[in-house]
């Protein structure tokens, strides 16, 4: 096992930045998802860690050594790819020991015991006379781990290797991953652009965007205290709600002002114009006076929930959407009163940057 650090990595292609300054550091056998939109730079970061590309400024460790500008092959690294890549004129068998067989440091006994090893655990060993073209999407993914597990590394990198299964299977594999990690206690790195499986699988979520690090957290950090209106955005599904508001301050605390409401909250908060946040799970619809009324426009039933999408309160703002009991169904175009909680609610700045305040009252009504 090995710690892997980033320190001010950038990568540049010719007048493209893809990756500014990124610093990361994968604990000793810690599970780090690196998470984030298409094109953000997630993949280019795994793909620099494990020396597919080169880097244009920073520095690289695995463990105490600095890997800058050692081979793919010499950072004992192993790599999972989305497309698996098996050989399809090779036995499971072949295709899990080839790499061993490729660098002649073992004997064929060994090799043979790592490659049935590696089967047991993955719960394949049935499948190691049979050929990828026989097996399953998550049978070849399997073999796929495996032929990263028999080389015994010090990280693996995973490059959203789950993207091609269906919707079932992804999430019986999620689970896989996660008992093999308890089980191998390797430095993993993740990459995929799911945020559920960010926040499922990972000790720590790494959010990237436009190639810059977002946040880096535990995943309920990052969900109930992110640094920003993109991770709160990004965090969480239903996306947050979000609404540009005025505040001013009162004897009591602050009034809020915002397109479709207006409400006095018992918090401390500077003066000027914000964006107020509401995960659409924290809002709750009530009978009588609410902070905010709403026309509904779809109704989404989900089972134990139901996403209520409500008509946005003027044109040009974003339609909001409340995830509440599948008891509660109302009727397109009835009009609907919802509420928050203040300790639920965040406000960001300008800047997107959030601002943290302190409810003094757990309910204002």
């Amino acid at each position: 096992m090995s710690q892997v650090q980033l320190s001010d990595v950038t990568k540049m292609y010719d007048d493209v930045l893809a990756v500014e300054g990124i610093d990361i550091t994968v604990r000793d056998g810690e599970f780090l998802v690196v998470v984030g939109p298409s094109g953000c730079g997630k993949s280019t970061t795994l793909r620099m860690v494990a020396g597919l590309e080169t880097i244009s400024n920073g520095e690289i460790r695995i463990g105490s050594k600095v890997v800058n500008d050692v081979r793919p092959q010499d950072r004992n690294i192993a790599m999972v790819f989305q497309n698996y890549a098996l050989y399809p004129h090779m036995t499971v068998r072949e295709n899990m020991s080839f790499g061993l067989r490729l660098s002649g440091e073992f004997e064929d006994a060994e090799i043979n015991e790592r490659v049935e090893d590696a089967a047991e655990l993955l719960e394949i060993p049935e499948l190691l006379d049979q050929y990828p073209k026989q097996l399953s999407g998550g049978q070849q993914q399997r073999v796929a781990l495996g032929r990263s597990i028999v080389r015994d590394p010090d990280v693996f990198l995973m490059d959203e290797p789950l993207s091609n299964l269906d919707a079932k299977l992804r999430s019986q594999m999620r689970t896989e991953l996660q008992r093999l990690h308890e089980e191998l206690g390797v430095s993993t790195i993740y990459v995929t652009h799911d945020q559920t499986e960010a926040i499922t699988m990972g000790d720590r979520i790494a959010i990237l965007n436009h190639g810059e690090l977002q946040q880096i957290a535990e995943p309920e950090i990052c969900y109930s205290e992110p640094n920003n209106r993109f991770v709160a955005g990004f965090i969480g599904s239903p996306s947050m709600n979000f609404f540009e508001v005025d505040v001013e301050s009162t004897s009591d605390g602050i009034a809020v002002q915002g397109d479709g409401f207006e409400t006095d909250l018992d918090v401390s908060l500077p003066p000027g114009r914000y964006t107020l946040g509401v995960r659409p799970e924290d809002l709750y619809t009530i009978d009588g006076t609410g902070r905010l009324s709403a026309t509904v426009d779809v109704v989404e039933p989900m089972g134990a929930d139901n996403y209520l999408y409500f008509k946005p309160p003027t044109d040009g703002d974003e339609e909001i959407i409340a995830r509440v009991d599948n008891e509660f169904r109302p009727d397109p175009g009835e009009l609907v009163t919802l509420d928050f909680d203040v300790a639920d609610i965040h406000f960001f700045d300008e800047s997107g940057d959030r601002v943290p305040v302190e409810a003094t009252a757990e309910r204002m009504a």
